[in-house]
Protein backbone atom coordinates (compact mmCIF):
# COMPACT_ATOMS: atom_id res chain seq x y z
CA UNK A 1 0.00 0.00 0.00
CA UNK A 2 1.33 3.46 -0.91
CA UNK A 3 2.00 5.75 2.05
CA UNK A 4 1.88 8.89 -0.10
CA UNK A 5 -0.21 10.17 -2.99
CA UNK A 6 2.68 12.15 -4.44
CA UNK A 7 3.46 11.37 -8.08
CA UNK A 8 6.94 12.33 -9.24
CA UNK A 9 6.36 14.21 -12.48
CA UNK A 10 8.06 17.07 -14.31
CA UNK A 11 4.90 19.05 -14.97
CA UNK A 12 4.50 22.81 -14.66
CA UNK A 13 2.25 22.32 -11.62
CA UNK A 14 4.90 20.23 -9.87
CA UNK A 15 7.47 22.98 -10.45
CA UNK A 16 5.33 25.67 -8.82
CA UNK A 17 6.37 27.05 -5.47
CA UNK A 18 4.77 25.02 -2.64
CA UNK A 19 3.20 28.19 -1.22
CA UNK A 20 1.55 28.85 -4.60
CA UNK A 21 0.12 25.33 -4.68
CA UNK A 22 -1.18 25.71 -1.14
CA UNK A 23 -2.69 29.05 -2.15
CA UNK A 24 -4.31 27.33 -5.13
CA UNK A 25 -5.90 24.77 -2.81
CA UNK A 26 -7.20 27.61 -0.66
CA UNK A 27 -8.62 29.44 -3.70
CA UNK A 28 -10.55 26.34 -4.80
CA UNK A 29 -12.00 25.93 -1.32
CA UNK A 30 -12.76 29.65 -1.19
CA UNK A 31 -14.41 29.71 -4.62
CA UNK A 32 -16.73 26.74 -4.20
CA UNK A 33 -17.75 27.98 -0.75
CA UNK A 34 -19.51 31.02 -2.18
CA UNK A 35 -21.67 29.40 -4.86
CA UNK A 36 -24.38 26.73 -4.96
CA UNK A 37 -25.47 26.89 -8.59
CA UNK A 38 -24.08 23.89 -10.53
CA UNK A 39 -23.48 25.97 -13.66
CA UNK A 40 -21.19 28.25 -11.65
CA UNK A 41 -19.26 25.25 -10.29
CA UNK A 42 -18.62 23.73 -13.72
CA UNK A 43 -15.65 26.04 -14.56
CA UNK A 44 -13.85 24.91 -11.39
CA UNK A 45 -14.44 21.29 -12.37
CA UNK A 46 -13.04 21.94 -15.85
CA UNK A 47 -9.96 23.66 -14.40
CA UNK A 48 -9.36 20.72 -12.03
CA UNK A 49 -9.64 18.26 -14.92
CA UNK A 50 -7.17 20.27 -17.00
CA UNK A 51 -4.79 20.58 -14.05
CA UNK A 52 -4.99 16.82 -13.42
CA UNK A 53 -4.16 16.21 -17.09
CA UNK A 54 -1.18 18.57 -16.98
CA UNK A 55 0.10 17.12 -13.70
CA UNK A 56 -0.42 13.48 -14.74
CA UNK A 57 -2.46 12.86 -11.59
CA UNK A 58 -5.03 10.53 -13.16
CA UNK A 59 -3.76 7.39 -11.32
CA UNK A 60 -4.76 8.95 -7.99
CA UNK A 61 -8.07 10.20 -9.38
CA UNK A 62 -8.80 6.70 -10.67
CA UNK A 63 -8.03 5.23 -7.25
CA UNK A 64 -10.56 7.62 -5.66
CA UNK A 65 -13.08 7.48 -8.51
CA UNK A 66 -15.86 5.91 -6.45
CA UNK A 67 -15.51 8.54 -3.73
CA UNK A 68 -15.86 11.26 -6.36
CA UNK A 69 -18.82 9.62 -8.10
CA UNK A 70 -20.75 8.54 -5.01
CA UNK A 71 -20.60 11.96 -3.38
CA UNK A 72 -23.16 13.52 -5.70
CA UNK A 73 -26.24 11.17 -5.58
CA UNK A 74 -26.42 10.81 -1.75
CA UNK A 75 -25.96 14.55 -1.32
CA UNK A 76 -28.73 15.24 -3.83
CA UNK A 77 -31.12 12.89 -2.01
CA UNK A 78 -30.33 14.44 1.36
CA UNK A 79 -30.92 17.99 0.17
CA UNK A 80 -34.09 16.97 -1.65
CA UNK A 81 -35.51 16.11 1.78
CA UNK A 82 -34.39 19.43 3.30
CA UNK A 83 -34.56 22.03 0.55
CA UNK A 84 -38.25 22.84 0.08
CA UNK A 85 -38.34 25.81 -2.24
CA UNK A 86 -39.80 26.14 -5.70
CA UNK A 87 -42.87 24.53 -7.28
CA UNK A 88 -42.79 20.77 -6.63
CA UNK A 89 -42.44 18.30 -9.48
CA UNK A 90 -43.04 15.39 -7.10
CA UNK A 91 -44.20 15.83 -3.51
CA UNK A 92 -43.88 12.70 -1.36
CA UNK A 93 -44.02 12.20 2.38
CA UNK A 94 -40.57 13.64 3.10
CA UNK A 95 -39.27 14.48 -0.39
CA UNK A 96 -40.12 17.81 -1.95
CA UNK A 97 -38.75 17.30 -5.45
CA UNK A 98 -38.51 20.53 -7.39
CA UNK A 99 -36.21 21.87 -10.05
CA UNK A 100 -34.57 24.14 -7.49
CA UNK A 101 -34.04 21.20 -5.10
CA UNK A 102 -32.38 19.17 -7.86
CA UNK A 103 -30.08 22.03 -8.78
CA UNK A 104 -29.28 22.78 -5.17
CA UNK A 105 -28.56 19.15 -4.30
CA UNK A 106 -26.46 18.62 -7.41
CA UNK A 107 -24.50 21.78 -6.60
CA UNK A 108 -23.81 20.56 -3.07
CA UNK A 109 -22.62 17.19 -4.34
CA UNK A 110 -20.49 18.78 -7.03
CA UNK A 111 -18.97 21.07 -4.42
CA UNK A 112 -17.88 18.14 -2.25
CA UNK A 113 -16.48 16.33 -5.26
CA UNK A 114 -14.47 19.39 -6.25
CA UNK A 115 -13.09 19.79 -2.73
CA UNK A 116 -11.91 16.18 -2.77
CA UNK A 117 -10.53 16.53 -6.30
CA UNK A 118 -8.56 19.66 -5.35
CA UNK A 119 -7.11 17.85 -2.33
CA UNK A 120 -6.11 14.84 -4.44
CA UNK A 121 -4.47 17.13 -7.00
CA UNK A 122 -2.56 18.98 -4.27
CA UNK A 123 -1.27 15.78 -2.66
CA UNK A 124 -0.38 14.38 -6.11
CA UNK A 125 1.88 17.34 -6.87
CA UNK A 126 3.26 18.27 -3.45
CA UNK A 127 5.41 16.22 -1.12
CA UNK A 128 4.80 16.22 2.61
CA UNK A 129 8.13 18.00 3.11
CA UNK A 130 7.14 20.76 0.69
CA UNK A 131 3.76 21.11 2.38
CA UNK A 132 5.43 21.54 5.73
CA UNK A 133 7.90 24.04 4.27
CA UNK A 134 5.09 26.05 2.67
CA UNK A 135 3.43 26.40 6.07
CA UNK A 136 6.73 27.56 7.57
CA UNK A 137 7.14 30.10 4.77
CA UNK A 138 3.72 31.46 5.73
CA UNK A 139 5.12 32.17 9.22
CA UNK A 140 3.28 29.30 10.87
CA UNK A 141 5.26 28.00 13.87
CA UNK A 142 7.43 25.02 13.03
CA UNK A 143 5.80 22.73 15.60
CA UNK A 144 2.32 23.50 14.24
CA UNK A 145 3.47 22.96 10.64
CA UNK A 146 5.13 19.67 11.62
CA UNK A 147 2.00 18.47 13.44
CA UNK A 148 -0.18 19.28 10.40
CA UNK A 149 2.17 17.53 7.99
CA UNK A 150 2.42 14.56 10.35
CA UNK A 151 -1.21 13.68 9.64
CA UNK A 152 -0.35 13.05 5.99
CA UNK A 153 2.33 10.59 7.12
CA UNK A 154 0.53 8.73 9.89
CA UNK A 155 -2.88 8.13 8.31
CA UNK A 156 -1.51 6.05 5.39
CA UNK A 157 0.77 4.17 7.79
CA UNK A 158 -2.16 3.31 10.06
CA UNK A 159 -4.17 2.19 7.05
CA UNK A 160 -1.25 0.02 5.95
CA UNK A 161 -1.06 -1.45 9.46
CA UNK A 162 -4.79 -2.22 9.42
CA UNK A 163 -4.50 -3.90 6.02
CA UNK A 164 -1.58 -6.00 7.27
CA UNK A 165 -3.56 -7.15 10.32
CA UNK A 166 -6.59 -8.06 8.20
CA UNK A 167 -4.44 -10.05 5.76
CA UNK A 168 -2.73 -11.86 8.64
CA UNK A 169 -6.10 -12.80 10.14
CA UNK A 170 -7.29 -14.07 6.76
CA UNK A 171 -4.22 -16.31 6.51
CA UNK A 172 -5.14 -17.75 9.90
CA UNK A 173 -8.58 -18.68 8.58
CA UNK A 174 -10.63 -15.81 9.97
CA UNK A 175 -13.43 -14.99 7.54
CA UNK A 176 -14.34 -11.31 7.40
CA UNK A 177 -16.94 -11.77 4.64
CA UNK A 178 -19.31 -14.16 6.37
CA UNK A 179 -22.82 -12.98 7.28
CA UNK A 180 -24.69 -9.78 6.58
CA UNK A 181 -23.30 -6.26 6.64
CA UNK A 182 -23.61 -5.83 10.41
CA UNK A 183 -21.97 -9.19 11.11
CA UNK A 184 -19.10 -8.29 8.80
CA UNK A 185 -18.58 -5.02 10.64
CA UNK A 186 -18.63 -6.87 13.96
CA UNK A 187 -15.94 -9.25 12.69
CA UNK A 188 -13.60 -6.32 12.08
CA UNK A 189 -13.75 -5.21 15.72
CA UNK A 190 -11.17 -7.76 17.05
CA UNK A 191 -8.78 -6.67 14.28
CA UNK A 192 -8.81 -3.11 15.59
CA UNK A 193 -7.01 -4.07 18.82
CA UNK A 194 -3.65 -4.89 17.20
CA UNK A 195 -4.05 -1.86 14.94
CA UNK A 196 -4.34 0.46 17.93
CA UNK A 197 -1.47 -1.32 19.68
CA UNK A 198 0.66 -0.87 16.59
CA UNK A 199 -0.37 2.79 16.40
CA UNK A 200 0.71 3.38 20.00
CA UNK A 201 4.01 1.63 19.30
CA UNK A 202 4.59 3.81 16.23
CA UNK A 203 3.80 6.99 18.15
CA UNK A 204 6.20 6.00 20.94
CA UNK A 205 8.96 5.20 18.47
CA UNK A 206 8.39 8.47 16.64
CA UNK A 207 8.52 10.44 19.88
CA UNK A 208 11.87 8.84 20.75
CA UNK A 209 13.20 9.47 17.25
CA UNK A 210 12.17 13.14 17.38
CA UNK A 211 13.75 13.57 20.79
CA UNK A 212 16.96 11.92 19.59
CA UNK A 213 17.11 14.38 16.68
CA UNK A 214 16.68 17.39 18.93
CA UNK A 215 13.12 18.30 18.00
CA UNK A 216 12.06 21.49 19.76
CA UNK A 217 15.61 22.45 20.72
CA UNK A 218 14.98 26.03 19.62
CA UNK A 219 17.12 25.91 16.48
CA UNK A 220 15.31 26.72 13.24
CA UNK A 221 15.62 23.59 11.07
CA UNK A 222 16.79 23.80 7.49
CA UNK A 223 15.10 22.31 4.43
CA UNK A 224 16.69 20.15 1.76
CA UNK A 225 14.91 21.93 -1.10
CA UNK A 226 15.22 25.69 -1.52
CA UNK A 227 12.45 27.39 -3.49
CA UNK A 228 12.32 30.90 -4.90
CA UNK A 229 9.43 32.73 -6.50
CA UNK A 230 9.66 32.83 -10.30
CA UNK A 231 7.65 34.54 -13.00
CA UNK A 232 5.61 31.37 -13.41
CA UNK A 233 4.63 31.52 -9.73
CA UNK A 234 3.65 35.19 -9.98
CA UNK A 235 1.43 34.49 -13.01
CA UNK A 236 -0.18 31.53 -11.25
CA UNK A 237 -0.88 33.67 -8.16
CA UNK A 238 -2.43 36.39 -10.31
CA UNK A 239 -4.73 33.88 -12.03
CA UNK A 240 -5.74 32.39 -8.70
CA UNK A 241 -6.55 35.81 -7.29
CA UNK A 242 -8.72 36.54 -10.34
CA UNK A 243 -10.59 33.25 -9.91
CA UNK A 244 -11.21 33.84 -6.21
CA UNK A 245 -12.36 37.40 -6.86
CA UNK A 246 -14.75 36.36 -9.64
CA UNK A 247 -16.42 33.75 -7.46
CA UNK A 248 -16.78 36.17 -4.57
CA UNK A 249 -18.41 38.67 -6.94
CA UNK A 250 -20.78 35.92 -8.12
CA UNK A 251 -21.83 35.47 -4.53
CA UNK A 252 -21.99 39.20 -3.85
CA UNK A 253 -24.32 39.90 -6.79
CA UNK A 254 -26.43 36.78 -6.27
CA UNK A 255 -25.42 34.88 -9.41
CA UNK A 256 -24.05 31.92 -7.46
CA UNK A 257 -27.26 31.16 -5.57
CA UNK A 258 -29.94 28.72 -6.68
CA UNK A 259 -33.20 30.53 -7.33
CA UNK A 260 -36.58 28.75 -7.12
Amino acid sequence: MLTSLYLDRASAIHRLHPVVKLFGLFVVFWSVFWVDRPLALVPIAVLLILAAQVAGAWPNFYAFRWFLILMIPPTMIEWMAVYRQGPPLIDFWFIHLSGAALRYGFGKGLRLAELLAASILFLSTTTVEDFSQSLINLRIPYRVAFAMSLAFRLVPLFMDSALTVVQAQRLRGYDFDQGNVFERLRRYVPAMIPVFMGALRRVNNMAMALEARGFGAGVRPTNLSAYSMTRRDVVACALLIVIGTVYFLLYLYGYGAVTP
